[in-house]
């Protein structure tokens, strides 16, 4: 800087701005402010040694002596050595008159800041730039130094979408930035500061979708500041956009920057999961946590046999015929074995082209007609064994899920319309919940990850409750992606059509259920209150009673449906299969609400 601002000890951060008057800083023409925060700023120049414009960041703080500069050039150095296409390589840092400095290359590109505009950026844009950030500060991350200042004007983008995020080595001048994990005696603080980057780039992700920064505030540092638990402030994507964001990508971005600081994202990595995983499902792309998953399951299946249940059916299988229906409850039993026996039988239609006149085989008792006894038998003993390769933990968290998906299927055929096949709808409710089984599977870290935003928990005033996420949000929210649109894939892989599909989709809880107008709509009824209410059982036991009364209520006129019906419904697969966990003492312990506790009126609407 000029030698007046660098003859003042208590520099601020209106020091560096002085330059303005003489236009240069050192050899460096200073040609435009490109943007500023309360840590930094960065100038467009011209280096007149290499004849090219340059962007210039240097801090807005004067470090307090030459011991302080000295501990910046030596830490700054480690920093340069990180090597990845998404940072911005410095071509050349040092300090003039007592003022560190970083200069990046310009080459074909502008700042993100300039390419925003006013009305922000397109959805798939904004969000492959902001994966390309999460890329980099992921690697950054992982190497001990955290950016602590993710600016919209930090970060340079090129005329075909790539991205450089500049000033890591300006971050460089807070000493606990750099340390080497493991050796670091402020780990805490460096994994705080990480998180701060995460939630500054949520904070510039509204402002690259709106165009307008978020609180009008254009330092993420001094939103974030605003946020809670710091601030009362809430940031949320408007619903009046300038450009359309579509709902699983507005749920990412609300998530990143969520009120419960409980809920927010905690690494650049899960984050970035999210948006890449958004970005496959939206552009149609084979790629994404669709493709992840379908490879996998090509590989061992969709889910694991029960312990003993592929030996127990390939034996029943191999005796005589007159044991079919007794082979039929074996393998209704087990949800892995009942689904392959669906995949296979339609797969194998799907080749043959016979869909369109057959129509999708949804029992077991067709599936073992068209295979064979010797079919059944092979298609046992291919399945991988439990629990595959899950750990003890995970391997628990499925067993609770399918035994939770059995007891929907053994209340839907309590509650299915008289005239319907129990099978059929049994197994349609165990398909509402393919998606919830095949993510707990196959991702069960992402999996545990949905049910952590799910829960609620106390708010900060110790009274009442913050309530968490549907599992529809906290799955687009980890995935990208919601897990209907899991289950449909793999049923389209497996060659269901529409009509299937669309039984497969649970009725929202948002809205009133209307008269079935056809049988597939009376099966899917049927299964989606079986569902809700086995959901209403894992609740919390206060909330159960309440829960159980709704269920009763939505379905009261498309079921002729009694609240002492849906309890009847539930009370045989509760005796028969123990909950492994707390829910058949919720149900015994909570009380029940009687019928007339439900309003005709409002059962009626």
């Amino acid at each position: 800087m000029p030698s007046q601002a660098a003859a003042t000890s208590t520099a601020n951060a209106a020091a560096p701005s002085r330059a303005v008057a003489s236009r240069q800083f050192g050899r460096y023409q200073l040609l435009r402010l490109l943007g500023k925060s309360e840590r930094s700023m960065a100038w467009l120049v011209n280096d007149p040694q290499v004849g090219r414009d340059e962007v210039l960041m240097l801090p807005r703080m004067q470090p307090h002596g030459a011991a302080a500069v000295q501990q910046w050039l030596q830490r700054v150095r480690k920093a340069s050595r990180l090597d990845h296409p998404h940072l911005a390589p410095p071509v050349e840092l040092g300090v003039h008159e007592g003022w560190p400095f970083v200069v990046y290359e310009l080459g074909d590109s502008a700042t993100l800041l300039d390419r925003i505009g006013s009305k922000g950026l397109a959805a798939q844009e904004a969000a492959s730039l902001t994966a390309q950030m999460l890329q980099a500060l992921a690697f950054a991350h992982d190497a001990g130094l955290a950016h602590r200042d993710v600016q919209a004007f930090a970060v340079l983008v090129s005329d075909k979408g790539q991205v450089r995020v500049m000033g890591c080595e300006l971050s460089c001048l807070h000493p606990a930035s750099i340390e080497v994990a493991g050796y670091d005696p402020s780990l805490r603080a460096q994994q705080q500061a990480s998180e701060a980057d995460v939630l500054h780039l949520g904070v510039l992700m509204h402002h690259i979708l709106t165009g307008q920064p978020a609180l009008d505030e254009t330092d993420t540092a001094k939103v974030a500041q605003r946020l809670p638990p710091l601030g009362r402030e809430i940031v949320r994507l408007p619903f009046n956009t300038p450009r359309p964001v579509p709902e699983a990508l507005r749920v990412i971005i609300n998530r990143a920057t969520d009120r419960q600081e409980r809920q927010r994202y905690r690494s650049a990595r899960t984050l970035g999961r999210a948006l890449e995983g958004w970005l496959q499902v939206d552009s149609g792309n084979q790629g994404g946590p669709l493709a992840l998953l379908l490879d996998r399951m090509r590989i061992v299946g969709v889910l694991p046999a029960s312990p003993g249940a592929a030996e127990r059916a390939a034996r029943l299988a191999m005796m005589d015929k007159n044991r079919t229906d007794e082979l039929a409850a074996v393998l209704l039993d087990d949800i892995a074995l009942a689904f392959e026996l669906l995949r296979a039988v339609n797969t194998a239609q799907l080749r043959g082209g016979q869909v369109s006149g057959n129509g999708p085989v949804l029992t077991v008792r067709r599936a073992i007609a068209m295979l064979g006894l010797d079919g059944v038998r092979r298609v046992a003993l291919a399945l991988r064994e439990w629990p595959g390769p899950l750990a003890d933990g995970a391997a628990a968290e499925l067993q609770r899920a399918m035994g939770r998906a059995r007891r929907a299927g053994r209340a839907a055929v309590a509650l299915r319309p008289p005239g319907y096949d129990g099978e059929v709808v049994y197994l349609v409710a165990l398909l509402q919940n393919l998606g919830r089984l095949v993510v707990q599977y196959h991702l069960p870290d992402e999996a545990l990850q949905i049910g952590r935003l799910m829960q609620s928990a106390s708010n900060e005033q110790g009274q009442g409750e913050e309530p968490g996420m549907s599992e529809e949000a906290a799955a687009m929210a980890v995935l990208g992606v919601d897990l209907e649109a899991i289950a449909s894939a793999v049923a389209r892989w497996w060659g269901f059509d529409d009509s299937v599909l669309h039984m497969m989709r649970r009725h929202s809880t948002a809205a009133g259920v209307r008269l079935p107008e056809s049988d597939h709509e009376s099966l899917r009824i049927s299964a989606s209150c079986a569902n809700e209410a086995i959901d209403a059982l894992a609740l919390p036991a206060a909330r159960v009673a309440h829960a159980l009364q709704s269920v009763a209520q939505r379905y009261a006129r498309v079921l002729n449906l009694s609240l002492r019906d849906l309890q009847a419904a539930l009370q045989p697969g509760l005796q028969s299969e123990p909950w492994p966990g707390a829910g058949t003492q919720r149900l015994a312990a909570a009380p029940m609400p009687t019928d007339d506790a439900i309003d005709p009126a409002r059962a009626s609407a």
